[in-house]
């Protein structure tokens, strides 16, 4: 049987992700080529590989047993192929990023710049995701790693590694000095207007739960699209707001806002990275991966 090795690569990716539209991302191919292909291939093999359904596809029993051995197969190749190409790709090769905001201003930024100061011939692609949306790309092969703050729930073929730890603190502008000079439980900080991120994104979610749990409500007196924009609202007297205190240290020590005491216990929060880990990776973006899980750097 002379068949297309181009059709059983297709194949290994289709039946990875059970999806055509993700095997075409992969690939850089278009669905309908995708489909073709596979098309092609069931007729060559004389047999049914895929059930087609609304999310996907499934394997058939045979497309089980093909996929069992092809999938060993491609992982041998695929390794010789990055054995061959690994310092040629660290001279040019891709890594793209999807990173929530917060994660980039208190991490990885500094990650970038290590990798980039090393590798300055890989091209770096950075999406600014919220969180539900960096692991989306993470799932269609948009991007190789999300770097994104927890809380946060994945499916089972996702892989999650916790990177750092951060905690956020309360600040206020300098008209509030006074609270500077109180501890405040989370029902005092009802009396004051509160800038708070938007409802669709991780941070609100986290603080709801928090103020839910001590039998609050909590009612921002102020909305955000993003982190970047609440210190600036902070400093401009307009309410009071929780930040990672990396984002807030350096407007503290210059005077310009207040670290306000809490009696309530804010918990720790989270950088993790998520990634595919079922299928290989470039050198450039395994090389990525371990300047973002080596410490102290």
């Amino acid at each position: 049987m002379d068949v297309n090795f181009e059709y059983y690569r297709i194949f290994y990716y289709v039946a990875k992700y059970r999806n055509f539209t993700k095997a075409a991302h992969a690939l850089h191919n278009s669905q309908p080529n995708i489909t073709r292909a596979m098309n092609c291939l069931e007729r060559e093999i004389h047999c049914t590989l895929f059930i087609r359904t609304n999310r996907g596809v499934r394997l058939t029993e045979e497309g089980e047993k093909l996929f069992r051995h092809v999938s060993a197969a491609m992982m041998q190749i695929l390794a010789a192929e990055e054995e061959l190409t690994e310092s040629a790709e660290l001279e040019k090769g891709c890594v793209s990023i999807s990173a929530s905001e917060i994660a980039l201003n208190i991490f990885l930024l500094e990650k970038l710049k290590k990798f980039h100061m090393a590798y300055p011939k890989v091209q770096l692609k950075l999406y600014n995701h919220s969180t539900p949306q960096a692991i989306q790309a993470v799932q269609s092969g948009e991007a190789d790693f999300a770097v994104i703050t927890t809380p946060t729930v994945t499916d089972k073929t996702l892989k999650t590694t916790r990177l750092c730890e951060f905690q956020e603190i309360l600040i206020a502008g300098n008209t509030f000095q006074a609270l500077a000079e109180q501890k405040l439980s989370l029902q005092d900080l009802l009396q004051f207007p509160l800038i708070c991120m938007e409802k669709n994104t991780i941070t609100r979610q986290f603080y709801q739960k928090l103020f839910l749990e001590h039998g609050l409500s909590l009612e921002p007196s102020i909305e955000t699209a993003t982190a970047d924009q609440i210190l600036p609202l902070v400093k401009h007297e307009l309410g009071l707001a929780f930040l990672p205190k990396a984002m807030a240290k350096e407007a503290i020590a210059h005077g310009e806002i207040l670290c306000i005491p809490l009696k309530d216990k804010i918990p720790k929060r989270s950088v993790s990275m998520i990634y595919d880990a079922r299928g290989p990776r470039s050198v450039a973006a395994q090389t990525f991966q371990k300047i973002l899980l080596k410490e102290g750097e």
